[in-house]
């Protein structure tokens, strides 16, 4: 089982933990936050296959994915009408779920030969989408377009593996470095309030 594969499988069970946190504040019953758990956990990926024309989609291939997804939903479910969580919380498991789905994208493309810049969109694709479908069903603007560094972590992410890999660094500790960035980046943009300039309202 290689280290992709896992990461692929933690990323997936991240991303459903954190759209379980979220659509639960929506007050949704067990049948709908599964739903949008296991939606928002492959969802970066699926788009990103059929970008890429890997067809079948990967979790078509491997059910094992969706099989996490509704296990890590329902076991946070349960867990959460037991035990308080703030309600920020989830900006934490987000943004590990963020720099494994980068890191994972960017890694899958890289190994199809395709062009860098390329490489790293997908990347971003995988990171990013999967949150974008979770706030959309739950009614929320998406977090990509209202938050601190988000997608921008995730492409410099990306950018750092590519080049790591191609100084020729082991691919597994590229990985890991690439991860350590974005999740660092990610933190210190929530705690810092560091962001890309934005429009204002004017008041009249």
């Amino acid at each position: 089982m290689s280290l992709i594969y896992l990461l692929d499988l933690c990323a997936v069970a991240v991303c459903a933990i954190t759209a379980t946190l979220e659509a639960q504040r929506r007050e949704l019953d067990l049948f709908g936050v599964t739903v949008i758990a296991v939606i928002a956990g492959i969802g970066g990926g699926t788009l990103r296959d059929i970008l890429l024309g890997r067809l079948p989609v990967y979790w078509i291939n491997d059910p094992i994915y969706v099989v996490v997804g509704i296990t890590a939903a329902m076991l946070t479910f349960f867990i959460r009408r037991k035990i308080n969580i703030p309600r920020n919380f989830f900006l934490l498991p987000d943004a590990v779920g963020l720099a494994l789905f980068t890191v994972i994208g960017t890694s899958i493309a890289m190994n199809m030969q395709v062009n860098w810049f390329i490489a790293a969109l997908m990347g971003v694709v995988t990171g990013v989408f999967g949150g974008v479908i979770r706030d959309i069903l739950c009614n929320e603007v998406p977090l990509i377009f209202r938050t601190d560094i988000y997608a921008t972590a995730a492409l410099a992410g990306a950018l750092l593996l590519i080049t790591l890999d191609s100084l020729g660094m082991d691919h597994h500790l590229a990985v890991i470095v690439a991860m350590g960035t974005i999740i660092l980046g990610r933190l210190a943009a929530i705690r810092w309030h560091i962001h890309l300039p934005r429009f204002h309202r004017h008041e009249q």
